[in-house]
């Protein structure tokens, strides 16, 4: 969806253009605010990333509970029982976060609350893996789709064409099944380097973040193209060498509480964009 399609009003195509300063001058005074005021409960439900076979550490993810160390296959199930439980409730604000393990930690408690969430984030998942999962969301009835994938397999090696024709065919595909849906393509995050100390730092070293930035720009040519929305989260994120601000991660990979509550009113912003009529 172009913001200057002569479809949307002029303060409309005004909002979109400027909503990415908004965002970033909010997220700007309340990083500052609430430095070191997250709640214990929230940093305690972050976790390190993995690939989707893998067990959570239990030394940097306390008591996560057994749900945590399922492998991809219990995983699915488990978000497919989710999702048919929103089938049954039918909420008339449903928002869906899709996505790896960014999405999947995102704390519920800062998701934005005007909404009924369902977190489909998987930990270590790639595009592919997704678009083969979509079907278990057909009967279900969003109003807005958040977007996040692509990190996972960048880091494992799959070419940009491959993960540029795997989120066209997500978008198409979430179009075509939940048409009267808001679909917000957001942008891949960038990582933070050589400061990182994920535990795959030497696979990050070997990827520079011009390449995300570069899938970046051609990721919001498909959603505007495929009529979906382009959210880029990457400037909230990077320094002023285009990576991910350690005080904004655990890791260099992932994110923080402080790296939420940034994404926390990127969601609030443009949801409420959503609600106004404004996109």
């Amino acid at each position: 969806m172009s913001i200057t399609s002569k479809s949307f009003p002029t303060w409309a195509v005004f909002s979109l253009a400027v909503n990415g300063l908004l965002v970033l001058a909010i997220a700007g005074v309340l990083l500052r605010q609430y430095q070191g005021a997250i709640p214990s409960a929230v940093s305690q439900s972050l976790a390190t990333d993995a690939t989707p076979e893998a067990e959570a550490t239990p030394t940097l993810v306390p008591e996560l509970g057994p749900r945590h160390q399922f492998n991809y296959q219990q995983w699915v199930a488990l978000l497919e029982q989710e999702a048919e439980v929103m089938v049954d409730q039918k909420p008339e604000d449903l928002a869906i976060l899709l996505g790896d393990s960014i999405s999947l930690w995102f704390p519920n408690e800062m998701l934005p609350t005007q909404r009924t969430w369902l977190n489909q984030g998987i930990s270590g998942e790639t595009t592919a893996g997704l678009l083969n999962r979509l079907d278990v969301l057909d009967q279900t009835q969003p109003d807005i789709i958040f977007l996040m994938i692509g990190i996972n397999d960048v880091i494992r090696g799959i070419t940009d064409e491959t993960i540029l024709a795997n989120q066209r065919l997500i978008i198409r595909y979430l179009r075509r099944n939940h048409p009267e849906a808001k679909i917000i393509v957001q942008s891949i995050l960038p990582h933070s380097g050589k400061n990182a100390t994920w535990e795959g730092r030497d696979r990050l070293l070997e990827i520079p973040n011009r390449r995300i930035l570069e899938i970046n720009q051609r990721l919001k040519a498909i959603a505007e193209s495929e009529d979906a929305i382009y959210l880029d989260l990457y400037p909230l994120f990077a320094d002023t060498e285009g990576n991910l601000k350690m005080e904004l991660s655990t890791d260099g990979l992932h994110l923080n509480p402080q790296g939420y509550l940034i994404w926390h009113y990127a969601l609030q912003v443009t949801d409420q964009l959503v609600l106004d009529g404004g996109l």
